[in-house]
């Protein structure tokens, strides 16, 4: 019989991790990424595609191929719609739709079905006004926690205990188009991501990642989109994975199913593990990064076999997922200036000397080729180097070691990445 073609669609670590991963699959004959990057292109084809969310050169790349599985990888695409057309069109999507992607497109959405669910999470106001957002401030008190309604790429939220920067803040998101936004209440304790693999019925979950939003050690300085990730999480409770199923993701698929909306894809379950139980922070629509790919790292059941079984309504099928005991440790490597400004165009080098540290793999965020054909920074997150061992502290030498050999000039990693957790200090309440 012959195996699936699965066009991948993204362009970024979190894609180069799915096309690894669905390369690996035995029932995948071929994968297609569109647009891809340099180091997907080393594994699969990639397809020119000069916007994500063009639901219709989408559609194209996948007749003309006739792909048996489309993988959406980031938000704005699922936002869009793209999921909608080509299922329309008859293709095998993992991914939600547009109305159902609203639970990462909206976060006043996200609230409603919460509790309409009965999900556990932070109080929260939805404001449209100045005046509102006073009221709220005042309401739930300092530290505020202040979200843009829409997508930010992980950048739309700002948690200060200064009122005028929350202020700020939020008359920056109220002056958008249709601006809204959410004041929530501050949630205590560490946090945690729980990817959930869904066909709209039945849930599995990967194993819980942590992940490092601060673009400097300790935590210090602005939000990026992550510079680091590992997992699992020997701090937190050995059934957090299948509690998440029970009381917050099983609930809200069977919500968002109720309303007509099924949820087909990967939800992503942000989570604060409080001193009263875990408490969502926010959803997500599709794989994380960099979280997303150490959960994956982990996962040992074939991904082209879970993805298509979700894709295609059959997931109970597969009654657990094969998970791998190693830890994973993700470093990222940001270009010089970033998240303020990066830069782009800087050569890049010493990518094969990283991928000689055993257990070790480079996955590429934000490159490109120039017209030379050198390998160059082209985004503020250049690389993410993922690395597996027996123990947190032989994956952390291993991910340190394979970054000491990467050459990107004015690049800069975090050196802390899983280091409390591999101490201990980690803890709950």
């Amino acid at each position: 019989m012959a195996g699936w073609v699965v066009l991948v669609v993204g362009s970024g670590a979190r894609e180069h991790a799915l096309a690894r991963a669905l390369a690996a699959d035995d029932a995948v004959d071929a994968v297609v990424a569109a647009p891809g990057n340099p180091g997907i292109d080393t594994i699969a084809r990639c397809e020119p595609l000069a916007d994500v969310t063009d639901a219709d050169a989408v559609l194209a790349i996948a007749n003309r191929l006739a792909v048996d599985l489309v993988v959406i990888g980031p938000e704005a695409p699922l936002v869009a719609g793209v999921a909608d057309v080509l299922r329309a069109a008859g293709f095998l999507v993992f991914g939600p739709s547009a109305a159902a992607a609203q639970l990462e497109g909206s976060k006043a959405f996200a609230k409603e079905v919460m509790a309409a669910a009965n999900v556990p999470t932070a109080r929260a106001h939805v404001c449209t006004t100045p005046e509102e957002v006073d009221d709220a401030l005042d309401d739930l008190g300092s530290p505020h926690v202040v979200k843009d309604d829409g997508l930010a790429a992980g950048k739309g939220v700002v948690v200060t205990n200064d009122l005028d920067e929350a202020r700020t803040h939020a008359a920056a998101c109220l002056a958008k188009a249709g601006g809204r936004v959410v004041v929530e209440e501050y949630l205590d304790g560490p946090e945690a991501s729980v990817f959930c693999v869904t066909d709209g019925t039945t849930v599995l979950a990967l194993p819980p990642a942590q992940d490092f939003k601060r673009v400097g050690d300790g935590d210090e300085g602005p939000n990026t989109g992550g510079m680091g990730a590992y997992s699992p999480l020997d701090w937190a409770p050995a059934a957090l994975a299948d509690l998440v199923v029970e009381r917050i993701a099983q609930p809200t698929i069977d919500e968002m199913r109720r309303r007509g909306t099924p949820f087909v894809g990967a939800l992503y379950v942000g989570l604060a593990l409080t001193s009263k139980g875990p408490r969502v922070v926010e959803f997500n629509a599709r794989f994380g990064d960099p979280d997303g790919q150490v959960s994956l790292a982990k996962l040992r059941t074939p991904l082209g076999t879970l993805l298509h079984a979700a894709a295609d309504g059959r997931l109970e099928e597969i009654d657990h997922l094969r998970i791998d005991p190693a830890y994973a440790v993700n470093v990222v490597v940001a270009s010089n200036g970033y998240p303020a400004a990066p830069r782009t165009g800087d050569t890049i080098a010493g990518v094969e000397s990283a991928e000689t540290v055993d257990d070790v793999y480079v996955l590429h965020a934000g490159t490109a080729r120039d017209a030379d054909g050198l390998l160059v920074s082209a985004g503020g997150r250049v690389l993410d180097v993922v690395a597996t061992g027996a123990t947190l502290a032989e994956a952390r030498d291993a991910a340190y070691r394979a970054v000491a050999e990467i050459q990107l000039a004015g690049g800069h990693h975090r050196t802390d990445i899983a280091l409390a957790a591999q101490r201990g200090e980690v803890t709950i309440g």
